[in-house]
């Protein structure tokens, strides 16, 4: 029993894995890429209005340390020393938008939410007991919509045949990323506007407010974030790899509140407190870039798709960027030494994946668990026709539409609660299909696989679906916790901590379980096309105007107002031809 305890030690290095819906810490086996011990504790996600999208700082803050304790107890109950753990690497929520004061680390107010970003083990967002559920359209899974209106305003601001915007970044105009979230801050809250002119206001992603905490707060914490999270906040020129200067003009952002951007893998600072407290944070990477690392796609054209409350897959493109024509992102994969080459990714994002079975669960009530949507499937093993557009706020990649509504059409007397849930599960994988074909034909060089993970691929309908769908092999890896994988790696491999070989041959071989097209092309074809006639369907369903308004009253939408009221009038109307009708009858009859 002694030998086999002293497999484990030697080298281990920690992952912060910080989500929407939860928070994690797990620790790996530097040489065997084994996962040792993990602890999660879920957050809650506030909605003061409609469309608003909100978490408190600190309780993500807390969350961070009890995980890192409770890993550890858990570490000690297993006879392995937590002095053997040499790095620690965050991995986090892209977007999110956190502004707090310098001298006394308290947030100037809430995190503006990102769209969800799924963790590897979260097949649906978890919304904590005693916390509301938001209608559909309303949560997180889409984005939050309180800065539309800064969007359209900055909009006009960009000429026509000059985008200058999207030739920096890579992304387009929109509400997701952080810089209209931070624009909105500095505009609606007073206390941010004030930190700010008194010169105390610090900005960042849930990465830089977590390192410059872990790493001292107020006393001497280290104000930081990595290439792949600045990429994704519009601020930040992903050819020269700095903050740009043009672009925080044009959203008004003063450049002082800013972290420094730094590689994915480097020492940032040392944690100042807790069980860890003297271990170095060496690793950093938004959450789809450490999904990225960790199913080790360090090749170009290699991709992966992360299953969670939402999708996202990413295409590696190697050390150049390559711009999209068919509604995707250009972004950077991850920079893995000071000295290294960045490499940059193509990304595309389904709205709802795992929320669609959140919905099916919550809102219709036809699966009483995650888990049944599977055996429903099962049952029937087709949508008998049924297909399901989950749009419930708009489609992400490759149309960026915010005006669509979610659908379901097809429908027949013989459809039940089964075909819907195999309809479900198909709508994820046409929703991947189309972002595959976007990368396809952006990059010129089909996939010859695809690499997945996400507390979805549990379901095996839905990955053989998926190999079906797309008309290549899906590929599973055993190891689900890719992205917190990723996040150890680079912290294992930074210079200084250099317990993490990423050299090719010394990479662990990892075990995967493959799945191949059952059907023939032409049965995938058809069922791909008439699932884009179902999509162009689901578009153009609400405008700007009626969704900004906030009036929960469903006469906001007209179309509906007036099918309502028209359907009372004739109902009455129905109602008294009937009684006339039979009246005359009477009268005959006697």
């Amino acid at each position: 029993m002694a030998a086999a305890k002293k497999a484990v030690l030697g080298p281990l290095v920690g992952a912060v894995d910080q989500g929407t819906s939860s928070t994690r810490f797990l620790v790996f086996n530097s040489k065997t890429a084994e996962l040792l011990s993990h602890h999660q504790v879920e957050i809650k996600q506030e909605f003061p209005k409609e469309g608003w999208v909100e978490q408190d700082p600190k309780e993500i803050l807390q969350s961070v340390y009890e995980c890192i304790e409770k890993t550890c107890e858990k570490l000690g109950q297993l006879n392995i020393d937590i002095s053997n753990i040499k790095a620690i690497g965050v991995s986090n929520q892209r977007e999110t938008t956190v502004v707090w004061d310098k001298l006394t680390g308290e947030p100037l107010y809430n995190a503006v939410a990102a769209p969800v970003s799924p963790g590897p083990s979260d097949p649906v967002a978890v919304v904590p007991s005693g916390s509301s559920v938001p209608a559909a359209g309303t949560s997180s899974v889409w984005l939050d919509l309180r800065t539309q209106s800064t969007v359209e305003t900055l909009s006009k601001r960009i000429p026509g045949n000059n985008n200058f915007v999207k030739s920096k970044t890579g992304l387009p105009l929109s509400t997701y990323f952080s810089a209209v979230k931070l624009r909105w801050l500095l505009d609606n809250v007073r206390k941010v506007q004030k930190a700010v002119e008194e010169d105390r206001a610090l900005f960042g992603t849930i990465d830089s407010w977590l390192i410059w905490c872990l790493t001292g707060g107020p006393n001497g914490g280290v104000h930081c974030t990595d290439v792949t999270n600045a990429s994704r906040t519009m601020l930040f020129n992903i050819h020269s790899l700095e903050w740009d200067k043009e672009l925080c003009e044009f959203f008004e952002i003063p450049m002082k509140i800013l972290p420094n951007v730094r590689s994915s893998s480097e020492i940032y600072g040392l944690m100042k407190a807790g069980a860890l407290e003297g271990v170095p944070i060496s690793g950093c990477l938004g959450d789809q870039s450490a999904a990225l690392v960790g199913q080790m796609c360090f090749q170009d054209g290699q991709a992966k798709n992360t299953y969670g409350t939402g999708c996202f897959l990413l295409c590696n493109t190697g050390r150049k960027c390559v711009f999209s024509e068919h509604g995707l992102l250009t972004t950077v994969a991850y920079k893995l030494g000071r000295d290294k080459p960045v490499y940059y990714a193509l990304e595309g994002s389904v709205a709802i994946a795992g929320a669609v079975i959140r919905w099916l669960r919550d809102n219709l009530g036809i699966i009483k668990t995650s888990e049944e949507i599977e055996k429903l499937a099962k049952e029937v093993g087709t949508s008998y026709g049924c297909y399901f557009v989950p749009a419930f706020s708009g489609l992400y990649a490759p149309y960026w539409e915010p005006s669509a509504r979610g659908i379901i059409c097809g429908l027949t007397q013989f459809t039940n609660k089964c075909h819907i849930a195999f309809a479900a599960l198909e709508a994820v994988c046409f929703q991947t299909r189309e972002i595959l074909d976007a990368m396809n034909r952006d990059c010129g060089i089909p996939l010859s696989h695809l690499q997945v993970d996400g507390g979805m691929t549990t379901n095996k309908i839905l990955m053989q679906l998926q190999a079906d769908i797309l008309y290549i092999p899906v590929v599973k890896p055993s190891m689900p916790e890719t992205t917190a994988l990723g996040a150890a790696m680079a912290a294992g491999a930074a210079e200084g901590v250099g317990v993490w070989s990423l050299e090719p041959d010394d990479l662990s071989a990892v075990t995967m379980e493959r799945f191949e097209p059952q059907i023939n092309a032409e049965e995938s074809e058809i069922r791909y096309s008439t699932w884009k006639k179902a999509v162009m369907k689901s578009m153009g369903w609400v405008t700007t105007q009626s969704s900004e308004s906030g009036d929960p009253s469903i006469f906001c939408s007209l179309p509906l107002g007036f099918f309502i009221v028209s359907s009372m009038v004739m109902l009455i109307g129905a109602r008294y031809i009937s009684g006339q009708l039979f009246f005359k009858l009477d009268n005959f009859i006697s």
